[in-house]
């Protein structure tokens, strides 16, 4: 009888270690369920992620595919992820450790600031094409970038054409630190487009203005003049 009582008492504290290892599964990670476009933040790198329910050691399975690893070579480390309710989405290695962390910035878009890769992006299929396409004459103008509310640069937009994309015109007294020479569209997104390193990209927010991706703490808008 003793032995019977150990061997129950035993057996419930197996049943509670595994349950409380099993992953859950809550309405945050149900929305990640398929396929999601991967890229990097100027989007000349892109490929599929299929996230899905299959439980793994750390998590929950994901694929990537074929052409995924060669762009993108932490893609090989990573495991599986995981998306908890409130928190943020991480897809991890094999021991569980974060290789990166994506933050929804826009319904249907996650970004990813990774030490030593850049930033990455996941984007629904319907959020990469966007509710509403801009053209280059939509675009045109002249527009203030504001970083906390104030005013650090006035650029104009222009309609036509340079190397790379649109001609873009910085005022004197810009901040040192905003070397754009083009900019373009990328489906519902504005591309600002630097002499070297990583493009700014604008998701349109309300009132008109445009709200930057990976803006920091002092979020930086731009505003049309």
């Amino acid at each position: 009888m003793i032995r019977l009582l150990i061997g129950l008492f035993a057996l419930t504290l197996v049943t509670a270690a595994l349950a409380q290892t099993l992953p859950v599964f809550g309405d945050a990670a149900k929305a990640m369920l398929g396929d999601w476009e991967f890229s990097n933040a100027a989007r000349d790198k892109v490929c599929t992620a299929t996230f899905k329910r299959d439980a793994v050691k750390v998590g929950f399975k994901v694929a990537f595919d074929a052409n995924c690893a060669s762009l993108f070579p932490l893609v090989e480390k990573i495991a599986g992820w995981r998306f908890s309710e409130g928190d943020n989405l991480f897809l991890l290695d094999a021991d569980g450790k974060p290789l990166a962390e994506f933050s929804e910035v826009e319904s249907g878009i996650f970004e990813a600031p990774t030490p030593g890769v850049g930033v990455l992006f996941l984007q629904a299929p319907g959020a990469a094409a966007g509710p509403t396409q801009k053209t280059p004459q939509d675009m045109a103008g002249t527009w203030a970038v504001t970083r906390g509310g104030a005013t650090v640069c006035t650029l104009t937009l222009a309609p036509s054409t340079s190397a790379d994309g649109f001609a873009l015109t910085l005022s004197p007294g810009c901040d040192a630190t905003l070397n754009f020479t083009h900019w373009r569209l990328d489906g519902s997104e504005l591309l600002f487009m630097p002499a070297a390193g990583t493009p700014w990209r604008f998701v349109e927010a309300e009132g008109g203005a445009w709200q930057r991706l990976a803006g920091g703490s002092n979020q930086i808008m731009l505003v049309r003049q």
